[in-house]
């Protein structure tokens, strides 16, 4: 696979994942997703975490554009913020594409007796 293409890959599966994640979270909860209750929580750190996890290029993104309507960051703050997220997704593309292949290589080797 070409060098190039492969970090592409990475980044459109974790921008994905983060959308699905984000987007479901916010018909389940009824709000715009943030760092912020009900999504991010001290008393449900594991569960906070997750959601962190997989929806947070979203979750700073939302926060970032929310900041800068209210003028409490500037353009640079919103450019590193966005920079960020994109990092994000595709660390966090590498990650899933990473989980997917070891669990594709688990079912694979299985040996089935008849």
């Amino acid at each position: 696979m070409d060098p190039v293409l492969l970090p592409l890959y990475a980044f459109a599966v974790g921008l994905t994942a983060c959308g699905l994640a984000g987007s479901a979270m916010e018909i389940i909860c009824g709000r715009q997703l943030a760092f912020a209750e009900p999504y991010v929580s001290p008393a449900h750190i594991l569960r906070s975490l997750a959601a962190t996890a997989c929806a947070g290029p979203f979750m700073l993104t939302n926060d970032a554009l929310a900041a800068r309507r209210e003028g409490r960051i500037g353009t640079m703050a919103l450019l590193s913020c966005g920079c960020t997220a994109m990092a994000w997704a595709l660390a966090l593309g590498v990650v899933l594409i990473t989980i997917a292949s070891w669990a594709t290589g688990l079912l694979g080797s299985a040996e089935f007796l008849a």
